[in-house]
């Protein structure tokens, strides 16, 4: 069990699937966790079950594609907390699938973009204050597999996942000086409830897609995640990391 004693974490798509159980992890090491979601009620379900008394979680409704939601956000985090010092940076949504580029709707393309791309640039302008007063820490944002390969017909999502990335590494240059550490994770096809709902055959195809022959779990990506924001990673920025059980080393 990584410790987390004392530290302060936001956790954005915190109601389900990666989100749930990466503020798992960092809860059961001690971190007082603050659950962002769209979707409140999902993030109350996951604090009651972790904290029933609420002394050490925060849920948040949060649409990480309005800035002002987000800057919320944090503001209520220091004056809950009075400090900052982990993130990890998971909210998401995909748009339709297999369909070509210029097919592509205008408002989905936007949507797409605003929420996972400019999501994580609007998270990390306000979170940035917020560690640097709080003496520094760690960030991790949720790229995936489709952050360093291509998948046809997902042009958005592609598009975003490749800039998380890079804008991963530029902020990490920027603040490598000031106790700032700032990585990606790349994930395959994760078994969440999303996939979950799928039809069997759709479930299996993606999971043979894997090298390794079957889907990843939630919590080995929370493993890796609460790795990087531990002091076990203090000499690790500006990285990205895979953990798709193969899927990108073809």
């Amino acid at each position: 069990m990584l410790e987390f004693s004392g530290k302060v974490a936001i956790v954005t798509g915190a109601g389900s699937g990666l989100g749930e159980a990466i503020a798992t992890i960092l809860y059961q090491g001690g971190a007082s966790v603050v659950l962002a979601d769209i979707d409140q009620q999902r993030c109350i379900d996951v604090a009651g079950r972790l904290d029933p008394e609420g002394a050490h979680t925060l849920p948040l409704q949060t649409d990480v594609s309005d800035h002002r939601a987000v800057e919320a956000m944090v503001a209520a985090t220091m004056a809950r907390f009075d400090g900052l010092h982990l993130a990890v940076n998971n909210a998401g949504i995909t748009g339709p699938r297999e369909t070509p580029t210029a097919e592509y709707d205008i408002e989905t393309w936007q949507r797409v973009i605003a929420t996972d791309l400019g999501g994580v640039f609007f998270c990390m302008k306000y979170q940035i204050p917020a560690l640097l007063a709080s003496g520094g820490g760690a960030i991790v944002n949720m790229s995936s597999a489709a952050g360093i390969v291509a998948v046809a017909g997902e042009a958005p999502y592609v598009a975003a996942k490749h800039g998380i990335i890079g804008l991963s590494k530029s902020v990490a240059l920027e603040y490598a000086g000031r106790n700032i550490r700032v990585n990606a994770v790349g994930p395959g096809f994760i078994d969440t409830p999303e996939i979950r709902k799928l039809p069997q055959e759709e479930h299996d195809a993606l999971a043979a897609l894997h090298p390794m022959g079957r889907l990843g779990q939630a919590e080995e990506v929370g493993q890796l995640v609460a790795y990087l924001l531990s002091e076990q990673a203090s000499f690790i920025t500006g990285s990205f990391h895979s953990i798709d059980g193969g899927y990108t080393a073809r």
